[in-house]
């Protein structure tokens, strides 16, 4: 029996807002896919249609080829992780574990065999007699994860599971879910607004906007060739630059005369914007060739990047770039050379 979930042309509004504009997305077994987006996008929104909190305006929502849009949550076999992890405070680990499939009636010794097995997936033997408030946070939330698989469930829900923890316990427990969720082979569903969190984690990333889906398709793809500009913009740093459009295959930078070879496009000559990824921007010896002229008016070193003004004919350019190296042996006031590689550029007229 197929364990994918699907969303088919989901649609859900809350009085004249949209939440969900025609959702369509599927999630197969074994694949972790992150719904990322701003607040008010329609993840969470997504992610409570599938759980059955909320009854979806139109659409369907799959598990394998069973639609379960008319079960109550507990029969849809799906669980779920919560932000606050929603743990009973006055159970121990081993009974939050146990207590779904209490309710479900599994007999004692499957019970005990079951949650050992947890607590071995989840790295956390030594703390079954422990109440949640005698663990840590990131400890909390991979009980959450575990009772949440105790019952077997066909697809894992997770939502904004990591944004309570600190920087450095988040990437702990970020690495741990990946973990558990590839030994379990589970379908999951994993909601985030951080984008380095989607990156870091998921098969696929599903950007969401307004409600509707913007781009889906692997990390390295939603980063390197975003679809459209709010995609560009929102994941992952971008160098947003006003040119002028000279033809379906040229550009050049505001108020500069060089022109700067583009992907060809259909869009007509006149303003625009180039959207291009800091690691597609050199900072090159002054004169070399094919770089625009100019001079480094400031330079703020930002760790992965490092921000630089430079005055190009008059006009200053904000420009971020990663070969952060090279940028720091430019001083204030030296001449430099300015290379981009824009075959993966994006041109715009969305400000």
């Amino acid at each position: 029996m197929s364990r994918d979930i699907t969303f088919r042309d989901v649609r859900k509004s809350f009085g004249a807002t949209v939440a969900l504009a025609s959702f369509d997305v599927t999630v197969h077994e074994g694949e972790l896919v992150t719904l990322l987006g701003t607040s008010g996008c329609g993840k969470s929104t997504a992610l409570r249609i599938a759980a059955g909190f909320e009854v979806p305006d139109f659409g369907d929502v799959l598990i394998g080829d069973t639609s379960v849009v008319a079960l109550p949550p507990s029969k849809r076999g799906i669980g779920m992780v919560f932000q606050n992890y929603s743990l009973f405070p006055h159970l121990t680990v081993r009974e939050n574990l146990e207590f779904g499939m209490r309710v479900r009636r599994v007999g004692r010794v499957q019970r005990a065999a079951r949650v050992d097995e947890l607590l071995q997936l989840v790295r956390l033997d030594g703390l079954a007699n422990r109440y949640p408030h005698q663990v840590s946070g990131g400890q909390q939330q991979r009980v959450a994860l575990a009772r949440a698989l105790a019952v077997q469930p066909r697809v894992l829900l997770l939502d904004e599971p990591l944004s309570a923890l600190d920087a450095t316990v988040r990437i702990e427990v970020r690495d741990e879910i990946r973990r558990i969720q590839r030994e379990s082979g589970i379908a999951t569903v994993f909601v985030t607004h951080d984008q380095e969190e989607a990156l870091a984690i998921s098969d696929r990333i599903c950007v969401m906007r307004e409600g509707s889906v913007e781009q889906v398709g692997v990390p390295q793809a939603v980063y390197r060739f975003p679809s459209t500009p709010f995609v560009a913009r929102f994941v992952g740093k971008v160098n947003d630059l006003e040119v002028e459009l000279r033809s379906s295959t040229t550009v050049s930078l505001r108020g500069h005369a060089t022109e700067i070879l583009v992907p060809s496009t259909t869009m007509s000559v006149g303003e625009a914007r180039l959207l291009i990824r800091p690691e597609d921007v050199r900072l090159v010896a002054a004169r070399e060739s094919r770089a625009l002229q100019g001079t480094v008016e400031n330079l703020n070193f930002g760790g992965a990047t490092t921000s630089v003004d430079v005055l190009i004919t008059g006009t200053r350019q904000s420009i971020q770039v990663s070969d952060v190296t090279r940028a720091m042996n430019f001083g204030i006031g030296e001449e430099v050379g300015v290379q981009l590689d824009t075959e993966r550029a994006l041109l715009t007229r969305d400000s």
